[in-house]
């Protein structure tokens, strides 16, 4: 780790950290937070993926449903109207729409092909947008003069890396010049967002394999060809199971880092409470057994 103890944490010029862990947790709370003072640069690797790796698939499937309508048609071809996405930090609807739900076509889901394609997409876009994290660290310090940097990671990087594997490229460069803070979640916590997410079921990233089974496991158990799933209905029926499958992976990674938790993350309100936060994360790490009576 690049700070080895509590006190190296809090003495340091620059405070560098890479958050993960489920969506909805407070990654993105936390960046905000530090990004309002002016000392924290925040770079959002979701944002990154739905600008620069997947602006263009987005920008031009939004053309392509345009296309279907004969009056945007016209102006499409003229061109007369410019299209595009308006992705911002707290806004990823257009990555997630361009995702997409596999499934019934009348119910608006994509051929498990096509879906899967998208995915892979997906996938690489993720790994060169966490590659881009040493860049835009450069670019923070040159540019902009910010001391510190935070590195807002999307739920699904615990898919696009091998938590076993130290070699791991992704995670080396990551731990190379970053800590590695794992935002760890209660049953509770996993709970309500399976509650929210069967609320409002959106598009995410899984892994190859664990989709594969998904998909031939729901099929199975409902007794429906591909053109037939529900696609709502399937992701709801997925979601709490990726949730269990990212768990042990989103563990093995913080053995490169240290974990917080969700609690100890809500009660975050200034940059200070997040260094203070650190520093006692660090200090469990160093100590395990004073971390178990803290708790």
């Amino acid at each position: 780790m690049i700070y080895r103890s509590a006190a190296e944490w809090q003495a340091a010029a620059s405070r560098r950290v890479v958050l993960f862990g489920m969506s909805g947790l407070g990654k993105t709370h936390l960046s905000s937070i530090l990004r309002g003072t002016g000392d924290w640069f925040h770079y959002s690797v979701d944002y990154r993926i739905g600008t620069r790796y997947m602006g263009e698939y987005i920008a031009d499937n939004f053309k392509r449903e345009a296309m279907k309508v004969a009056f945007l048609r016209e102006l499409l071809l003229s061109d007369s109207v410019y299209i595009a996405s308006n992705i911002t930090f707290d806004n990823l609807a257009p990555l997630s729409t361009y995702l997409g739900k596999p499934g019934s076509p009348s119910r608006g889901g994509l051929d498990f092909d096509a879906y899967c394609a998208r995915q892979d997409q997906h996938r690489r876009a993720e790994i060169a947008s966490l590659l881009d994290t040493r860049h835009f660290m450069d670019r923070a310090r040159d540019i902009y003069g910010h001391p510190h940097f935070v590195c807002d990671s999307g739920g699904s990087i615990c898919e696009v890396v091998d938590p076993e594997d130290p070699a791991d490229p992704v995670l080396a460069a990551l731990e190379r010049d970053l800590l590695l803070v794992w935002i760890r979640g209660s049953d509770a916590h996993t709970a309500e967002l399976v509650r929210r997410f069967d609320r409002a079921p959106k598009p995410m990233y899984y892994q190859p394999q664990f989709l594969e089974r998904a998909w031939i496991a729901y099929r199975v158990e409902k007794g429906l060809e591909g053109g037939e799933v529900n696609p709502d209905d399937f992701i709801r029926w997925t979601y709490a199971r990726a949730l269990a499958h990212r768990q042990p992976r989103y563990a093995a990674m913080a053995r490169r880092g240290v974990t917080v938790l969700a609690e100890e993350v809500a009660r975050v309100a200034t940059p200070q409470d997040f260094t203070d936060l650190i520093a006692r994360a660090l200090a469990r790490k160093e100590d395990p057994a004073a971390g178990r009576k803290e708790a």
